[in-house]
């Protein structure tokens, strides 16, 4: 029965990791201070997070695919909304996807991007990598400020 606990924790971590409002910022601490292997909690809460992210970026896409069927009899896009673009792709989204989840959470991040033009292939590289980035950072702090507030 304590192996079945066990799992279900981890797999609550998961869970909750993939809802949009409940990010890794605030699971993985509170994973970690419930004594949770931290390494499994990150691993887990990355994925977690990262699998709802991948799933509305499907989403979006095939919502624009809809929407520009309905669009075709418009003008093409000007050119500079085309420049606008480009640069919004070059500079912005590395930006937005690194700072976004600690800021306004990684599904908002994928939205905003996407909605300003970024490429999907371009916003899951770096949502990626920003994933990978905070939940690093998140367990390692978590981990260790538990290590330093224990031994005070």
């Amino acid at each position: 029965m304590d192996f079945l606990l066990a799992v279900w924790e981890y797999i609550l971590v998961f869970l909750l990791a993939a809802i949009p409002w409940i990010e890794i910022a605030a699971i993985i601490p509170l994973s970690i201070i419930a004594g949770l292997n931290p390494v499994l909690v990150g691993l887990l809460a990355f994925v977690g997070n990262l699998s709802t992210v991948y799933l509305l970026i499907i989403f979006i896409e095939k919502y624009q695919q809809w929407r520009n069927r309905k669009k075709k009899n418009q003008k093409e896009k000007p050119k500079r909304q085309e420049r606008a673009i480009k640069v919004w792709n070059k500079y912005g989204l590395p930006g937005l996807a690194l700072l976004g989840p600690f800021l306004i959470g990684s599904h908002v991040s994928v939205i905003v991007g996407l909605a300003l033009g970024a490429k999907k292939q371009t916003t899951l590289l770096w949502i990626t990598i920003s994933l990978v980035l905070w939940s690093i950072v998140f367990t390692v702090l978590s981990y260790y400020g538990i290590e330093f507030l224990v031994g005070i």
